[in-house]
């Protein structure tokens, strides 16, 4: 029962969200397109549920032709930001267009961040844990325990910690934290 639930949950704050913030939409797509060449949405190629891959839309906070990889990998990152790049991400307004991969059942509200298609140390440590086989999130145990600021294998076993502990009242938990952080702006690295 547990996953309808869940989903049933997603499906409702994900809805109501996308109408509370189609405004807040609206302006940051168009200061996306106003400050840079570009299309306004990227679509980074994830992993999901039991490795299936699968388009995430996000606001686009880097220029066209940066390499894709986790921005960690970049040697100096700030060169292929936006000129509103850092302030997305420090607001975690980039994140807004995920609502779409949640509403499609891409995603789930709560759940390990989904990784880069090519982020092989990563997926395979969390296919050791059997954590493949959960939707990946917005947001998750992992990103209010860090965030960017973690190394793998301490993300990882926050996400298996996930997998044996979850629940709606787990979930319920982290959302509540996960705004808190994000009004803080804690945690994010760009």
């Amino acid at each position: 029962m547990y996953p309808l639930t869940k989903r049933g949950l997603d499906l409702m704050i994900s809805f109501m969200a996308s109408i509370i913030l189609a405004i807040p939409f609206i302006v940051v797509a168009l200061l996306v397109r106003l400050t840079s060449p570009g299309p306004v949405l990227y679509w980074s190629e994830r992993v999901g549920q039991y490795n299936n891959i699968f388009s995430m839309p996000k606001f686009r906070t880097m220029r066209v032709g940066t390499p894709a990889v986790a921005t960690h990998l970049l040697t100096n990152p700030d060169q292929y930001l936006t000129p509103i790049g850092s302030f997305l991400r420090r607001a975690s307004l980039d994140e807004l267009p995920q609502l779409w991969s949640i509403l499609t059942g891409d995603m789930s509200l709560v759940g390990p961040r989904p990784a880069l298609f090519n982020q092989t140390d990563l997926i395979e440590q969390r296919n050791a844990c059997g954590v493949q086989a959960l939707v990946p999130g917005l947001t998750g145990w992992a990103q209010i325990n860090g965030r960017d600021e973690i190394p793998i294998v301490q993300k990882v076993a926050l996400d298996q910690y996930y997998l044996d502990h979850r629940s709606v009242a787990f979930d319920i938990q982290i959302l509540w934290r996960t705004a808190i952080q994000v009004l803080r702006r804690e945690g994010v690295s760009h």
